[in-house]
């Protein structure tokens, strides 16, 4: 098996990519009858917690993929294309926006929706049925999560052009971690009061984010995410296969993502810094409320226990990284300090 094609059964097992029968290519016919009997029956106006489920193609994936990373620190954009089967959002392809984006957010301007417009007709032209429904962006270093903005534009998707899904993909996490950092959402309706979920997942955020992520996490709620590759795509998954494993050999995560690195170690200081004043104010008045002093530790420890998972995150990412790298010069640092042969006295590499 060569290098390439070791490479992409690795990105495949660690995203969990599963692989379709040739009897589940039927997955890829589009019943255009189906599909409006649902949007006639709108099940989702009856249950805000409808949507249950994503799943997406590998070919989708790694095309947003592919869109998020070469963004770099500017957030991109782009449309997904697809179909609904019961609770679940099938996503079939997706397609970038020219857009302009900044490091905070990502606006689309006529020019977008122009080209949205034509490349639906030529989809169609072509025989790609599939209709929009939904659109993705990137959270490049701060995680997959749903901004002020981005709920405002789901829930302006939602009310015109349901059934309408939000997807965020994390690129730079993504190149630390080896395995694509994603998330799906959907916004609540309006005024509807979610109940508590005390078993959501964990996070890491940015300080500089939290204030906005704490603000509007109650008004959407993510959906399960999973993947799977047929036989039908796996000739353009190749294609694709072969850029984005150059880029990927050509680059090294501790180089790529240094000023990331630099970033989330500063965030980690500062978290700890707000830590350790939050506990000395608390320390001074706990004593003058009945009972104040397990609330404190419990509080305390509640905000420890965080810090400790984002210091845990970041020293998994490094470690990644570094064992990507001193891999990447065991297989090529030996020619290139060699000249093509093995380095004086190195002895032979034995299977």
């Amino acid at each position: 098996m060569s290098d390439a094609a070791t490479a992409k059964a690795t990105w495949q097992l660690e995203n969990n990519i599963k692989d379709l029968s040739a009897a589940d290519d039927a997955l890829f016919s589009y019943d255009d009858m189906q599909q409006t009997a649902i949007q006639q029956q709108k099940p989702w106006t009856r249950n805000p917690h409808f949507f249950k489920h994503v799943r997406v193609s590998a070919l989708a994936l790694i095309k947003m993929t592919m869109h998020c990373r070469s963004g770099g620190n500017l957030e991109v954009m782009g449309m997904m294309q697809g179909k609904i089967i019961g609770d679940t959002f099938i996503v079939m392809d997706s397609f970038a926006l020219p857009v302009e984006g900044t490091e905070t957010r990502v606006n689309a301007g006529a020019e977008a929706y122009e080209y949205m417009v034509d490349y639906v007709q030529a989809s169609k032209f072509v025989g790609r049925q599939e209709h929009i429904m939904g659109w993705y962006h990137s959270h490049p270093g701060y995680g997959c999560w749903m901004s002020g903005i981005d709920c405002s534009t789901q829930m302006l998707n939602q009310q015109y052009t349901e059934p309408f899904l939000a997807i965020v993909i994390d690129p730079v996490r993504t190149c630390a971690a080896g395995k694509v950092e994603i998330g799906a959402f959907r916004t609540y309706p309006q005024g509807y009061k979610p109940p508590d979920d005390s078993k959501s997942k964990y996070q890491t955020i940015p300080m500089n984010k939290i204030e906005d992520f704490g603000v509007h996490v109650n008004q959407y709620y993510p959906l399960d995410v999973s993947f799977f590759k047929s036989s039908l795509d796996s000739q353009m998954l190749d294609v694709l296969w072969n850029k984005y494993w150059v880029n990927t050999l050509s680059s090294s995560p501790l180089h790529t993502n240094r000023n990331f690195i630099a970033g989330q170690i500063s965030d980690l200081a500062d978290k700890m810094e707000q830590a350790e004043t939050q506990v000395a104010h608390v320390g001074r008045i706990g004593g003058l409320a009945i009972g104040g002093g397990a609330a404190a530790k419990q509080s305390e420890e509640s905000v420890l226990v965080r810090i400790a998972c984002d210091s845990a995150k970041v020293t998994v990412e490094q470690t990644k990284g570094i064992t990507s790298h001193v891999i990447k010069d065991a297989i090529f640092g030996v020619a290139r300090r060699g000249g093509g042969q093995l380095a004086a006295g190195a002895p032979p590499a034995t299977g």
